[in-house]
């Protein structure tokens, strides 16, 4: 290999990987290994400066500095400081640095961060005698580690600050697409092609004209970082300022070569949408590509082209109100698409995916973006008689006629029939009525109260051996036969995709605004919780808990209760119920906490000596520690994994469980029952590192009758103090 290839990774938004590894190799970039929000690869120099200089997709460039050993503080410190800072750092640079991830030894990013720090200070300082000057906002040089297991990867970032900041806008609206999450939208749906045949560009909803502006900048073969005062290359040492000013010079000429044309053409019901789209256009310098008009979309005409792209992301709910406008806003947008645009193909970025059902279009491809915090589909269409939507329930007649979608229906019948009498019989209101039972029908299904029903249907995530038309079409059959079989109208059916979660978002909320909520409220147990099917993963209520909440219930007669990652609190309602004299429920999340006090509250039991933390747990487990708490009863139902950003390190069940119980079991009374929880389906206890506690598996007797079919569904275990003996699962 050449001595001047480098190694580098270059981030981008969840769904803009993929385009962004087209860019790269347009770059020169060799080997690369794309994930989901990020490439590796290698090139020179050049290529990593035409990656910052070029890319319209990625968010940041890091220069590789290899990966260190951090199975502790004191290893990753001395790896940091055997590095030759004099190679990246000039005497007088000023420096920066910031930290992701963690582990056992690094749980805390701003901690990660200083020790970055002082060991690059340390280094310069024995080596040159003095120490960089530290500059939080724009420096020289900004360091980037990322922690994770027992490594540590360590870069410089070329960037500096994130790509999607352009520097054209001005003034944006209430929720702002960024620029690379707009830029990797009309990539992946053709436009860098279009363009150049003579297409138009049109968003009858333009707000604050981010797609416009950069339909603009691809169409002009505009580099969309020509414009930046700063990267983080410019102080570094190996900076070859003469090969940037070549590569900024010949963009130059590329851009002076495109003639303007008014092929970009956008418009909006706001006056002051429309006054934003054109200042930014002007300031990114392509005003001469950009024609913006106000006008509703009942109004918007076809240009007079042929062939163009008609693309937009209908607002989420800020700039006209309430949801009730939202389907009508999309049924009306789906008119103008089928009746004056056919031919053209059409890219529909939504916040609110079941809105799009309105639209009356069927999209041939559908992909999943994040924009900030925020999960999106960009949903593309080819507009034409085919894709049409025909009657709902013409559909559903004839999906429901397949062989396939009969044998499903006549399995779920079954179900149904056992248990809803089962369930009936019981007192049990909500249960799983389907659980994968036919392979290639992977959905969990799931019964919500009576009358009326809701049905809550999960779809696992297909491996990548299963073609996507197959699974789509069973997934029609699947639609298709529930509103029949289970008598319940297809408005009471909600879905979502189910696949390994990472981070937060097995948690998080996929909904735009608390006004898009769907609440019900549903019984268990005697109890009454609000549950949601629409925006978040999970609906409220983890119903392969019913029987540990019940035990929960029958254990905490005047017991001092502790719900540690309590989700939206319904293990605290149960112990509550069942006499807590007092409880602790702690989460990271704000809504969480919120969920819970509702779901007390409708059960008057909103009493103060219910108590709501807001805190990482583990943080909150050494401060109550230190400050004497302690409990009779503690429930410990941890995520199998989170990068929260709000979460301090990264927490991992299986790495980390031994960590979580001893310190939750210094808050045990002696006498005291510790209940640990896991849906981890890998999951393996280190009886070994507890062997100081009593520790019994009780998942068996957990598992209720539909959940048979899934017995790994989730572990259950009583922890106990030794001295205390077995017995865990006994009486209180």
């Amino acid at each position: 290999m050449s001595a001047n290839v480098l190694y580098w990774i270059a981030t981008a938004p969840v769904g803009a990987a993929s385009v962004l590894a087209e860019e790269l190799a347009l770059f020169g970039a060799t080997d690369l290994r794309e994930r989901s929000n990020d490439v590796k690869f290698q090139g020179t120099l050049e290529t990593g400066y035409r990656a910052c200089l070029w890319s319209r997709t990625a968010t940041r460039v890091l220069l590789s500095l290899g990966s260190l050993e951090a199975t502790s503080t004191e290893k990753l410190f001395a790896a940091i400081g055997r590095i030759d800072w004099r190679e990246h750092l000039a005497t007088g640079a000023t420096l920066a640095c910031d930290c992701s991830g963690g582990n056992e030894s690094i749980r805390h990013t701003l901690y990660g961060a200083q020790l970055l720090k002082d060991a690059v200070c340390d280094n310069l300082r024995a080596s040159t005698g003095a120490r960089p000057n530290i500059r939080p906002e724009r420096p020289d040089v900004l360091l980037h580690l990322h922690v994770e297991g027992s490594e540590a990867f360590l870069s410089v970032d070329f960037s500096g600050e994130s790509l999607h900041r352009r520097g054209y806008r001005q003034e944006s609206g209430a929720a702002p697409l960024k620029e690379n999450v707009a830029a990797a939208i009309l990539l992946r749906s053709g436009w860098a092609t279009l363009c150049k045949e003579e297409a138009i560009l049109l968003d009858p909803m333009c707000g604050s004209g981010t797609f416009l502006t950069e339909g603009a900048l691809i169409a002009a073969d505009a580099a969309p970082g020509l414009g930046r005062e700063y990267f983080g290359f410019r102080g570094w040492h190996g900076h070859d300022a003469s090969l940037w000013e070549q590569l900024c010079a010949e963009a130059r000429l590329r851009r002076a070569a495109r003639l303007p044309r008014r092929c970009i053409l956008g418009s909006d019901i706001d006056a002051q949408a429309v006054h934003m789209s054109l200042e930014n256009a002007a300031q990114a310098g392509v005003a001469d590509w950009v024609h913006v008009e106000r006008r509703s979309i009942a109004d918007v005409t076809r240009p007079d082209a042929p062939r163009g792209l008609l693309v937009c992301n209908p607002p989420y709910g800020e700039r006209i109100g309430a949801e009730s406008s939202l389907p009508a806003l999309y049924s009306e947008l789906g008119l103008a698409m089928r009746e004056r645009f056919e031919g053209w193909q059409a890219a529909i970025l939504t916040g609110n995916p079941p809105l799009a059902r309105h639209l009356g279009v069927y999209a041939k491809r559908s992909h999943r973006f994040m924009n900030g915090t925020i999960e999106c589909r960009l949903l593309r269409f080819e507009l034409n008689a085919d894709s049409v939507q025909r009657p709902a329930e013409v559909v559903r007649a004839d999906w429901a006629q397949r062989p396939g979608a009969q044998m499903f229906g006549n399995r779920l019948r079954k179900n149904l029939r056992l248990l809803d009498t089962w369930a009936l019989r019981a007192g049990v209101d909500c249960f799983r009525l389907y659980d994968a039972d036919m392979p290639e029908y992977a959905f969990a299904i799931d019964a919500y109260g009576r009358e009326p029903r809701h049905v809550y249907v999960q779809e696992y995530a297909a491996p990548k051996s299963v073609q996507e038309e197959g699974a789509r079409e069973r997934r029609r059959e699947v639609f298709a036969v529930l509103p029949e079989v289970l008598g319940v109208p297809a408005t009471h059916i909600h879905s979502r995709t189910r696949q390994a979660q990472k981070g937060s978002s097995q948690y998080e909320k996929h909904a735009d605004n608390a006004a898009d909520a769907q609440r019900y409220v549903v019984s268990e147990g005697g109890l009454k919780f609000w549950v949601n099917f629409r925006d978040y993963l999970d609906t409220g209520l983890f119903l392969d808990h019913r029987l540990v909440r019940e035990m929960l219930r029958g254990w905490a007669v005047g017991a001092d209760f502790l719900n540690l990652f309590c989700y939206t609190g319904s293990a605290t309602v149960f112990a509550a119920a069942g006499g807590a004299q007092s409880s602790a429920s702690v989460d990271l999340s704000n809504t969480y906490l919120e969920w819970t006090e509702q779901n007390l509250m409708l059960n008057g039991l909103d009493g103060a000596q219910h108590r709501l933390h807001r805190a990482d747990c583990l943080e909150w487990l050494e401060q109550a520690s230190t400050e004497g708490a302690r409990f009779d009863l503690i429930f410990l139902d941890p995520p199998t994994f989170s990068n929260s950003k709000r979460m301090q390190g990264v927490l991992d069940v299986q790495r980390d469980h031994v960590g979580m119980l001893r310190r939750s079991m210094a808050l045990l009374r002696p006498g005291g029952r510790l209940v640990f929880s896991t849906n981890f389906t890998r999951f393996k206890l280190d009886n070994a590192a507890l062997a100081e506690f009593a520790v019994e598996d009780i998942t068996a007797r957990t598992i209720a009758r539909d959940f048979e079919r899934n017995a790994r569904i989730h572990q259950c275990y009583v922890v106990r103090h030794a001295a205390d003996g077995g017995g865990a699962t006994a009486g209180p």
